[in-house]
């Protein structure tokens, strides 16, 4: 389940300008239509008797059915000394019911061919599932049971594996990363004890492990009642149905406890606030200044959203100005505003570049702050953010799911899922002058909590006169296996008018409907694929260049991913401030990236602005401005990322991993940003001549999706097609060599990691190859899903992690097929073996039951495929890049259908063999690697970093 995830996009759909827009509300039996323009988001509203919500928004475009359920409780609900129950108990809502059995939720949704999952944030809690619509049923009632029929399954045994699910989340997202406590020490300080933002989401460890069943009971009879609930079904459904089915699974729920609206709870700081911490992860030091704001609707809060933008986004900013032009402190600049539903918080966070120092930085904010001052902020600022926000807003409500979230947040947090037309107002309506006034109100001269992490040993990093912060580091210690001793008693079932333990039927599935593509080749060579898609007034686009990282040479590797760099800053024609503020002032966002095999440019962008969207892509493309300074600037922030990663467990991961599986003479073997050494080494006419050599439309392909048909988009590339000449493009092919014959362990240390990340694997097969997709669909039930072997064993049964995944990975060159997960560090050892026990046991072959739950997840999920433009995209991109039919999906659903038992098994014994895998591990080898030499491998190897080999007494342990 996401901590927090869901409170990001809806921050971001929340963000409107004139979004033509018509919104429907129902107050009592008269039906009132708001019109601010032509497209409509129209929604009817209503109330159960016990007290639940219920926003309906009809959308036929594609046959799904979106259901969002968002309750009124959060973080912000919870006692000291009693925190994370908020998110813990979303975890508990995925384990069963009264009739739901153990671990069935995410199983019987990815059975109908549906996604789901959950969210928690400081003020509120989401579930959502987006499912065929001839599922809608199956989801209500599993929606309604967990409402109303939850409790009396809320076992010991189920709560303490959910305790170590979330322990183990927090060390992945926090414990284990760069300033993860961050977050802990600011809310600490900013909002004193008693505050409902005190502490985290995820909770504290210490009130994790010490919370009861008993606990959880209250919580849930205080919280989850439909009283205190929203439900948004959104989708393609019959509106009477829809109710009649609502009534039914929801309407016999009993009302629980009042729940009051909590009051807005703002905060001063009488004087600043100073702390320092030694980060065991950290290799540059990061300084964070917080400021607190106010509540989220107000005006002050959307200005203050506007002044993060004005003083660190792109290069008219006074914070990138001062740190990152002239004093060369830091390669990025953040700052912004997060108001919530009780109080508010404005932040500036900057990671330094390597060895500088945080006084400096915090010294560099200021005089940032002053230039803010004397250069004020003009009318086309306010514009060009305006029009951000516009492309944004049809982002946000793209795909069902966007839209019940949206309904959802306006309808707990404002009262109505109309107040999107207000939203609105307020935001075309902040001026200037209002974000000034914001700055001198809650900013300028005053205090604020400032936190300096830096590397460990380097205190001298810090911003002066801080203290040390008060981090909690939990100490690692042995595994034990507490066994929970429960008394076998039936479930009291709760009644009910119908008999809830049987399923619904689903009805007949949505048959699968490709979308017409077209497909042309223009003059130059460039190959060009299109869908239209009459949704929104959006258009999204991809220009992908053969070759990228392949393209490099092993003596400057990374030229490729600086290219990507060099040429969105500036054109022949426009300085790198210009080029920026033409795209922002077209509602537009432009990223170009280098991947293994190629460059990408990719753009979204209003209809109506294309044709002037995609001549900045034709002066991006063909006119290169080749800014020394900015390349210096490029350089440093690639390097000081490069060293950043280094202590990154994750990227060690990947890294090492790709080393010993593809060995040093390929080029998959080294990153796409090079090393530091490397990168050092490249020059700009390096650049230079690989644009000259390698950028050709013989070797691209151009796809494009949204409100336009052929000869519009066609008509979009002229200049493209007439400027750009072609050539011939070499791509080299490197030998891939798969000699492994036998099981290797691995072990890079990073002391005091709070988990090890595991990659187990071996090179198998590219993505052409006839046996990909079957072996993809073989290895489904293993670790293709949350509902594979490898998860249900190392997080819903044992609790070793927060989750567990297999998976082949090919391209038009051989991929790897690795399982891989990160797991609490006590428990490394067994989760290998775990890892290897079930790859060894999946050859064996599968059930009838779930041979055909794959068939269903895999073919049934094909209703929900092709919603999106971005989904739409990602087809075209496939067709391309493997020269694949526009039918190929049809042909692979025709293959998951046809795919026996026998057939299945053969794939599992011809392409999973855990006796010539590589294991590797990235973890705290004093406390782990010990238990490996003598647990059966043909080899075991401590590695530094770089994948070479350490001798044993060289380790510390």
């Amino acid at each position: 389940m996401k901590t927090q995830v869901y409170r990001v996009l809806v921050v971001a759909m929340s963000f409107l300008f004139l979004g033509v827009i018509s919104c429907k509300k129902e107050t009592s039996s008269e039906v009132q239509t708001e019109e601010v323009g032509k497209l409509s988001i129209d929604f009817e509203k209503y109330e159960l008797e016990n007290g639940l919500q219920v926003v309906l928004h009809q959308d036929k475009s594609d046959p799904i059915v979106s259901v969002a359920i968002q309750y009124g409780v959060g973080s912000n609900r919870e006692k000291p000394g009693r925190t994370g129950f908020a998110h813990l108990f979303e975890h508990m809502l995925f384990q069963e019911s009264e009739n739901v059995p153990q671990d069935q939720f995410f199983k019987k949704i990815q059975d109908v061919g549906g996604t789901l999952n959950g969210g928690t944030w400081q003020d509120g809690t989401i579930y959502y599932e987006v499912v065929p619509k001839n599922a809608m049923e199956t989801v209500l009632w599993l929606e309604s049971d967990r409402m109303g029929f939850l409790i009396n399954t809320v076992t010991k045994s189920a709560f303490k594996n959910q305790q170590e699910v979330v322990q183990n989340e927090k060390r992945q997202r926090v414990d284990n990363n760069p300033y993860g406590h961050t977050n802990w020490v600011i809310d600490k300080n900013i909002y004193p004890e008693g505050h409902p933002y005190n502490w985290q989401v995820i909770g504290e460890l210490v009130d994790l492990q010490n919370a009861t069943v008993e606990d959880v009971k209250e919580f849930y009879d205080k919280y989850y009642g439909p009283n205190n609930a929203t439900i948004v079904l959104a989708g393609d459904f019959e509106t009477e149905e829809a109710k009649a089915m609502i009534e039914k699974y929801f309407g016999e729920i009993k009302k629980r406890q009042p729940v009051e609206k909590l009051k807005v709870q703002n905060v001063t700081l009488s004087e600043t606030k100073r702390f320092s911490h030694e980060d065991n992860f950290a290799t540059t030091a990061q300084l964070n200044m917080v400021w607190p704001t106010v509540e989220q609707y107000t005006k002050d809060a959307y200005a203050l959203d506007f002044l993060g933008q004005l003083l660190s986004d792109g290069k008219k900013a006074p914070l990138y100005k001062v740190l990152v032009k002239e004093k060369e402190l830091t390669s990025d600049t953040n700052a912004w505003n997060r108001s919530m539903e009780i109080a508010g918080k404005f932040r500036v966070n900057i990671t330094a570049n390597d060895g500088k120092s945080l006084a400096d930085i915090e010294a560099g904010v200021f005089e940032a702050f002053k230039k803010f001052e004397e250069e004020g902020i003009t009318e086309t600022d306010i514009e060009r953010i305006k029009a951000g926000l516009e492309t944004q807003f049809y982002n946000g409500i793209s795909s069902v799911l966007g839209k019940s979230f949206q309904l959802a947040q306006y309808n707990v947090f404002a009262g109505d899922p109309g107040f999107i037309t207000q939203d609105i107002e307020n935001i075309k309506a902040v001026t200037k002058e209002d974000v000034i006034r914001v700055y001198n109100t809650y900013i300028k001269d005053k205090p604020y909590v400032i936190t300096s992490f830096v590397p460990k040993g380097k205190l001298d990093l810090a911003a002066n006169d801080s203290e040390k912060a008060a981090v909690v580091e939990e100490e690692i210690k042995e595994n034990v296996e507490e066994a929970v001793v429960e008394t076998k008693e039936e479930i009291q079932k709760t009644p009910s008018a119908f008999d809830r333990s049987v399923a619904p039927k689903e009805g007949e599935s949505p048959k699968l409907n490709i979308p017409q593509s077209w497909s042309t080749s223009l003059s130059n060579g460039m190959k060009v694929y299109g869908i239209e898609q009459n949704e929104l007034p959006l258009v999204n686009f991809s220009l992908i260049i053969s070759g990228g990282h392949l393209l490099d040479s092993f003596d400057k590797i990374g030229v490729a991913n600086l290219m990507t760099d060099i040429m969105m800053e500036g054109t022949a024609t426009k300085t790198p401030e210009q080029l920026e503020e033409e795209i922002e002032l077209l509602g537009a966002s432009i990223r170009m990236y280098t991947t293994r095999e190629a460059i990408i440019i990719r753009g979204n962008t209003l209809v109506r602005n294309l044709d002037k969207t995609m001549d900045l892509i034709g002066e991006i493309l063909l006119e290169p401005r080749w800014d020394e300074e900015e390349f210096g600037r490029i350089k440093t922030k690639t390097i000081n990322g490069i060293k950043r990663s280094a202590a990154d467990p994750n990227t060690v991961a990947r890294n090492v991993y790709n080393k010993l599986l593809y060995g040093e003479k390929h080029m998959f073997a080294y990153p796409t940003t090079g090393t530091v050494a490397s990168v050092e080494a490249i020059t700009i006419d390096d650049l230079k001549q690989f644009y000259a050599k390698n950028f050709s439309p013989s070797v691209s392909k151009f796809q494009i999706v949204g409100d336009l048909n052929q000869d519009k988009a066609l008509a979009a590339l002229k200049n493209l097609e007439s400027k750009w000449a072609s050539k011939e493009v070499t791509i080299p092919e490197y030998e891939v060599v798969n000699t492994r014959d036998k099981s290797s362990l691995y072990f890079v240390d990073i002391p005091n990691a709070k988990q090890s990340v595991i990659n187990i694997g071996y090179l198998s097969m590219a993505r052409t190859d006839e046996d990909y997709f079957p072996a993809t669909v073989m290895n489904y039930k293993l670790g293709g899903s949350f509902s594979g072997n490898v998860n249900l064993i190392l997080r819903e049964e044992k609790g070793y992690t927060y989750g567990a995944r297999s998976r082949f990975n090919g391209s038009k060159i051989p991929g790897t097929f690795t399982a891989s997960s990160s797991v609490r560090t006590n428990t490394t050892f067994e989760s290998v073996k775990i890892f290897k026990d079930e790859i060894e046991k999946y050859k064996d072959g599968i059930s009838e039951e779930d041979l055909a739950f794959t068939k269903n997840a895999l073919i049934k999920s094909n209703a929900r495929r092709f919603e999106t433009q971005g989904a739409l995209l990602g087809m075209l991109q496939e067709m391309g890049r493997y020269d694949f039919a526009s039918d190929y999906i049809a042909k692979e659903e025709k293959i998951i259908e046809e795919m026996t038992l026998e057939q299945h098994k053969a794939l599992a014994n011809k392409y999973l063999d855990e006796t010539k895998m590589a294991y590797l591990l990235i973890g705290d080898a004093a406390t782990q690697f010990e238990q490996f030499k003598n647990a059966g491998f043909d080899e075991v190897l401590m590695l530094d970093k770089e994948g070479k080999e350490v001798k044993l007494s060289d380790v510390k342990m």
